[in-house]
């Protein structure tokens, strides 16, 4: 049974998000993304960013429909398009989220290419982006969202938006980089120790673990934000509880240095 499942899955991939030549969805590409649907329709994640081929915004719209006539997925999605991107949603519990934030501490760290090391962001800078979040905020709540439309979307302009940093927040990192652009796109982070959480989760239905979440915090600033990435751990681990799709929550880290980080 599992097996044809994972047939229909990659199947439905196949079918919506194939593009010119590339029509050849593969399996693991269908399946992770299947994954990282139910993970935002279960809680896990509040959104993921859709990055798995060229497929424009109707394409991934009729993937997430198709998905949820199976059955798999029941909660109402959004897609939220900003420059170019796709990003996959709840709107609902995003929005709840970003109002946590916003009522709480945002961690943002500083990864200017003019810094000798990163570093916590001063707090005009977190205050500007806290209004990127408002911007946000206010956007998915002004949503007129059709009770009979199961996939909804819309689009954001972010001419003036650092896109590494709202992205971190949407995906639901405990921490996000920000770096100035106005002497280019580079970042202090090549060479700087860099410790990498990795999240992943047993899926019983396929037989399959997903990875869930990956991102990194320098390793010099681990020590001062613990008790913050901790908490997030423990909410991540509540929320496995408070559904029944996976299993087996794990959190391992690894400490690299990269010769270029791209962000």
């Amino acid at each position: 049974m599992a097996s044809a499942f994972s047939n229909m899955l990659v199947s439905i991939a196949r079918r919506c998000l194939g593009t010119g030549k590339k029509r050849g969805f593969s399996q693991a590409a269908s399946l992770d993304l299947a994954a990282q649907l139910l993970a935002v329709d279960c809680g896990l994640r509040p959104a993921f960013l859709y990055d798995y081929s060229t497929a424009e915004v109707a394409q991934v719209r009729k993937y997430v429909e198709a998905v949820q006539a199976t059955g798999l997925t029941q909660c109402p999605m959004h897609l939220l398009a900003i420059a170019g991107n796709i990003l996959i949603l709840n709107a609902e519990r995003a929005a709840a989220r970003l109002e946590a934030l916003l009522g709480g501490d945002i961690f943002i760290i500083d990864v200017s290419a003019w810094r000798s090391c990163p570093t916590v962001c001063d707090p005009g800078i977190v205050d500007q982006i806290k209004a990127y979040i408002r911007g946000i905020l206010n956007h998915l709540k002004a949503l007129e969202i059709d009770s009979a439309e199961t996939v909804s979307l819309s689009e954001m302009c972010s001419p003036d938006w650092n896109l590494c940093t709202v992205f971190g927040i949407l995906l639901g990192y405990p921490a996000s980089y920000w770096f100035s652009t106005e002497r280019g796109f580079e970042n202090c982070l090549p060479l700087v120790p860099l410790r990498v959480f990795s999240v992943e989760a047993s899926w019983p239905a396929i037989s399959s673990r997903f990875r869930l979440y990956s991102f990194s915090v320098p390793e010099a600033l681990c020590f001062p934000l613990e008790e913050h990435l901790d908490a997030w751990s423990e909410n991540l681990k509540r929320a496995l509880k408070g559904q029944t799709n996976f299993q087996d929550l794990s959190v391992t880290t690894e400490t690299v240095s990269l010769a270029a980080v791209a962000l």
